[in-house]
């Protein structure tokens, strides 16, 4: 029987230009993705019973945003239907020292103005093995942390695995914000994933040595901040992407791991970019799934990395590569060689 795996938080309209500029485009794609959809996606890729809980509108752009995640094997029959408005993000894509862009028009819609009461956590989270939310969900609304918080503590309560994706995201939030509420759901948390500015903004961590604007990074003092972070918050894993940002074309990405007395970097792909939008939760999904299947910390690593080197190269929000794939990369075929 495969493993129940539950995500929450909110499924956006994305309205995507092609290589134009905002201010050029006379249309846009459409695309649906979210950070903990995203991560739906990847493991209902992967095999695994995923679903995904939101609210969102009755109407047909609500419906739309369902059968798009029912498309790709992911469950939603814990998504609420009501409230007014899909929220809906605009994504300009960047290139070389250009970089992209992203414009919110999300207030308002209905998961950020959803109760914590409308949502049955004890029938969501029952047999649930794992429960992944980002730092993006409570920054859209107050009712958002509440909500946050409670379905974090109905997982733990429920024994399933809890990992957060700090993601910070400064249009949303303030830092003081984002420290108040991030630092209370901790308490729930195993798994914690992100990037160095997402532990400092959101954590108030930082790696010495790291400036992430000239590509430098000190691996020493991810460990230390690693291990800082597991004795204040007693984690399972805290797990870090390492992103080298040689251009908006042109990443160097690869991610660190530590247990509190192990810690360990991945191997470092360089990677064109068709699309890094989701890239982060691609990782997330990756990481999960090999945890999930019984890897070790350092396979898990190099399972969610090698995922989300693929992920770089897919147009749209979703990582729609399979476990063979991911495989094939992770055992060292990286020629892009045709697969006849």
């Amino acid at each position: 029987m495969s493993k129940k795996v539950v995500t929450m938080g909110e499924i956006m309209l994305r309205l995507s230009t092609a290589q134009e500029r905002f201010v050029q485009a006379n249309k846009f794609d459409i695309i649906y993705g979210g950070g903990e959809a995203n991560v739906a996606v990847s493991l209902a890729n992967y095999g695994y019973d995923a679903y995904f809980v939101t609210k969102l509108p009755k109407h047909e752009i609500g419906q739309s945003a369902v059968n798009e995640l029912r498309k790709y094997g992911v469950k939603t029959d814990y998504i609420l239907r009501g409230g007014d408005r899909v929220g809906i993000y605009f994504s300009e894509t960047g290139a070389s020292m250009r970089p992209s862009k992203v414009i919110y028009d999300r207030a308002h819609s209905a998961i950020a103005e959803a109760k914590a009461d409308e949502f049955d956590f004890e029938k969501i989270f029952k047999d649930a093995s794992w429960f992944h939310i980002s730092g993006i969900t409570p920054a859209i609304s107050e009712n958002a942390r509440v909500f946050t918080i409670e379905a974090a503590k109905a997982a733990k309560k429920a024994g399933a695995t809890v990992s957060v994706d700090l993601n910070y995201r400064k249009k949303l939030w303030t830092t003081e914000e984002a420290q108040s509420v991030m630092t209370k759901l901790m308490e729930y948390v195993d798994v914690c994933i992100g990037n160095e500015e997402d532990a400092a903004l959101c954590l108030g961590f930082h790696p010495e040595g790291t400036d992430v604007t000239s590509g430098k990074l000190d691996i020493a003092g991810y460990e230390k901040m690693m291990k800082q972070m597991i004795e204040k918050f007693g984690f399972k894993y805290v797990v870090s992407s390492l992103r080298e940002s040689y251009s908006a074309s042109d990443n160097g990405w690869s991610a660190c791991i530590s247990d509190g007395k192990e810690f360990y970097r991945s191997k470092k792909y360089d990677v064109r970019i068709i699309d890094r939008v989701g890239g982060g939760d691609s990782f997330a999904g990756g990481l999960i799934c090999g945890l999930l299947d019984g890897k070790d910390m350092k396979e898990s690593l190099e399972y969610g990395v090698a995922a989300s080197a693929l992920k770089h190269t897919i147009n749209g929000d979703f990582n729609l590569v399979s476990r063979e794939e991911v495989d094939t990369l992770v055992g060292g075929d990286a020629s892009g060689r045709v697969q006849r």
